[in-house]
């Protein structure tokens, strides 16, 4: 009798240690379980830890909570002023309800890819190319809430987008450069006129206080052929007053009076007044 009680105590622990390891589960921390039983939804997910399900009525699904980062494929368009791109980027989401990622959608990751890349594609053609060149924030943050509104259904959360490069044609390269280097060349100029502006009013105010001083004017001079001489120079330029020019050439010109003078007067006799 104590045999057979024995037998069956060890046939029931043994049946029992099947069945436990047959229902046994484990969730990890960034993990639920969404369970079926016979093909039905049961219940709330089951949380992270140890588990029970019963074996060939439950079924246990487990999904993943944590950030999923999604490389969207090069995607081909043409802006809104007729420049063909291709533009990729990135797209961070996350599973916020784990039954509707399993029952409402059949693949979520595969739902958020098609999503995304249709996302980009309508934002190529609603913008322009400096739209996407230089206001990418802003294209994000669109681009953002067009992924976001279909996922809030998949049980799925975007938690950004990010634009990643943006290839042009190289005729579009070779005319932004150009465009660019006008625009250098150009405020280059501007700069220089401006410098040229202010060094002229610099130099008419020392023209007019070295004019009130001619000595001044001769120390300049002194100074310039010092400066000069310091190179060691094999010819040495002597820089000539233009006042004296113009002294020497008032000088030669004759007085109004003299040349009144020295005019001869025509032959023959003179008219009767």
């Amino acid at each position: 009798m104590v045999e057979e009680l024995l037998t069956a105590a060890a046939g029931t622990a043994a049946a029992a240690t099947v069945y436990l390891l047959a229902a046994a589960r484990v969730v990890k921390q960034y993990e639920r379980g969404v369970v079926f039983r016979l093909g039905r939804l049961r219940g709330t997910t089951r949380p992270p830890g140890f588990t029970l399900v019963v074996p060939g009525v439950d079924h246990l699904r487990k999904v993943n909570l944590q950030i999923v980062t999604m490389p969207i494929p090069a995607q081909e368009g043409i802006t809104r002023d007729n420049v063909t791109v291709r533009v990729d980027a990135v797209v961070y989401f996350k599973v916020v309800d784990a039954s509707a990622a399993v029952v409402n959608v059949e693949d979520y990751r595969f739902a958020v890819s098609q999503m995304a890349q249709t996302s980009l594609r309508s934002i190529i053609g609603k913008s322009d190319l400096d739209d996407l060149l230089s206001n990418r924030e802003k294209l994000n943050q669109g681009l953002e809430l067009m992924i976001d509104s279909p996922a809030i259904g998949w049980g799925v959360q975007i938690d950004r987008v990010e634009i990643k490069d943006v290839s042009l044609p190289d005729t579009m390269k070779r005319s932004m450069a150009r465009q660019a280097e006008a625009d250098r060349e150009r405020r280059a100029r501007v700069i220089n006129a401006d410098a040229e502006l202010q060094a002229s009013k610099k130099l008419a105010e020392a023209a007019q206080e070295m004019s009130e001083t001619p000595s001044a004017l001769q120390l300049r001079l002194l100074q310039t052929i010092v400066a000069v001489a310091a190179e060691k120079n094999s010819t040495l330029v002597l820089p000539f007053p233009v006042e004296l020019l113009r002294f020497l050439e008032r000088a030669q010109q004759p007085a109004p009076g003299h040349a009144a003078e020295a005019r001869p007067e025509p032959d023959g006799p003179r008219p009767e007044p």
